[in-house]
């Protein structure tokens, strides 16, 4: 073993993070857990303001990144990096930089890492990469999109190319959404189904203005081998198509907001300004100096655009934005926020509100199928899926209380348990807890009120129309 995994080893044992060899340790933690001032990571979280957001942060971070960071085969257990350091916060920092270097291997980097490392990103593992959680605090992050404008590091998803003649009757049997009739430059969020009608990801498929015979597939980070995978065995070497993976080639970059469009506005050099262009359009267009391709989409309830660039040049890309974004209020925006903008956007999150035991017409997607004679993996399913109302369905709640439903919590009616809650959080622009999950339809009934368990207590829940925030257009 390095001297430098033995060193970690020993500082997780000991004194510097209060999990061993002190015998002060408890009294830390039932500091902490009273709101008493105590110390996290240099910060004092004694008052109730910062204590609620260090619990959101945690509950966030446990949902998207799950509760363990790996190291040299063990998993250390992430809330005992947060427990109070005293007066050594420098430790921890050190510590911690360490766990990164030794598990680098298992996750891959965007090409915006360096930046966010350097500007204070706090950087976690999901889906395989290396994104951060958040700059700032996930509460100041999710107002100002909705107030001002943010940019969101979207490099992780995947991105591939389907090229030829082949291409759109190719994708055609592929996907849930027709792709034949797509015109140049427009884009389809779609669905990939299994032959049992199961949802294997949520995507959006571009159809390129020049040259308008190849197509782009935007799929989710964790799913991209999966695709990669499924595509490859239903290809025809007779067919003329050429696929290729341009996710690490390129970077993604989201601007959402309010003021997002006029950011990017002030910064196009060639190509149509965003506001001509439709909503769910794209188009080739020059950034601030840098070839992208410019897209009117977005994952948070707001209005905004997505840029893909190419991996050398991204980095001067999002600085010039966050410049010229300045003077508007725009900030960096990690996962955190993301994805707290999107649960109030009413907006499905795979592995979540999607799984491949989960059809279309259950997760409330049913305008994401076009089936009329087309055949697509599942498609015989879900044409008799269709024919029937689905026995659960996914719906909005909106929780009396202060407390949060988290994934995996159960819902009752009356005495009966009827669904469970697929994601859950404090909303920031509406300061109550808010969820999804997918329940029995026969506990639709407007006359009843549904409930929570919510860690043994039951949590009254109105049952709530998607998405939960509407923008003003």
């Amino acid at each position: 073993m390095s001297d430098r995994r033995a060193a970690l080893r020993a500082a997780l044992k000991g004194e510097r993070l209060g999990t061993g060899g002190s015998p002060r340790r408890g009294e830390r933690r039932r500091r902490l857990s009273r709101g008493s001032p105590s110390r996290v990571e240099g910060r004092e979280v004694g008052d109730r303001g910062l204590a609620s957001e260090r619990r959101a942060t945690e509950a966030t971070v446990a949902r998207l990144a799950s509760d363990h960071w790996r190291t040299d085969g063990r998993r250390l257990e992430w809330r005992r990096r947060r427990v109070a350091v005293g007066r050594r916060p420098a430790v921890l920092f050190r510590i911690q930089t360490w766990i990164v270097r030794l598990t680098m291997s298992d996750s891959a980097r965007t090409p915006l890492y360096s930046w966010h490392v350097a500007h204070g990103g706090r950087m976690v593992e999901f889906a395989g990469w290396w994104m951060p959680i958040q700059f700032t605090s996930i509460v100041e992050e999710h107002r100002a999109t909705r107030e001002r404008a943010g940019l969101f590091d979207i490099s992780h998803m995947g991105r591939i190319r389907f090229r030829g003649a082949s291409a759109p009757r190719f994708l055609d049997r592929m996907l849930t959404r027709r792709v034949t009739d797509l015109k140049p430059g427009g884009i389809r969020y779609s669905l990939v189904t299994n032959d049992q009608g199961g949802i294997l990801d949520d995507v959006l498929i571009y159809r390129m203005l020049e040259p308008a015979d190849e197509y782009l597939l935007v799929v989710n980070a964790s799913n991209r081998l999966k695709l990669l995978d499924w595509f490859g065995a239903r290809t025809d070497a007779a067919e003329d198509l050429a696929r290729s993976d341009e996710t690490e080639s390129t970077a993604m970059i989201a601007v959402q907001g309010p003021a997002a469009i006029g950011i990017v506005n002030t910064l196009i050099d060639a190509g149509p300004s965003v506001d001509s262009m439709k909503y769910y359009a794209s188009s080739p267009a020059r950034v601030a100096g840098v070839p992208v391709l410019l897209s009117r989409t977005g994952y948070t309830g707001e209005d905004g655009c997505e840029l893909v660039a190419p991996a050398e040049s991204v980095e001067s890309l999002w600085a010039t934005l966050l410049r010229g974004g300045e003077a508007a209020g725009a900030v960096p925006v990690g996962l955190g926020a993301r994805d707290t903008l999107r649960l109030e956007g009413g907006m499905p999150l795979y592995g979540h509100e999607l799984t491949e035991s989960i059809n279309p017409f259950e997760a409330d997607l049913a305008f994401a199928v076009n089936l009329g004679g087309r055949a697509f993996p599942g498609s015989n399913v879900l044409e008799s899926a269709s024919e029937r109302p689905t026995d659960r369905v996914r719906i909005g709640l909106t929780v009396d209380g202060k407390r949060v439903p988290r994934e995996g919590f159960e819902v009752f009616d009356g005495d009966q348990r009827v669904g469970e809650v697929t994601s859950g959080t404090f909303s920031p622009t509406f300061e109550r807890p808010i969820a999804m999950a997918f329940v029995r339809r026969s506990a639709l009934s407007p006359s009843r009120a549904l409930t929570v368990d919510i860690r043994g207590k039951r949590e009254t829940a109105r049952i709530t129309r998607l998405p939960f925030y509407r923008r003003t257009r």
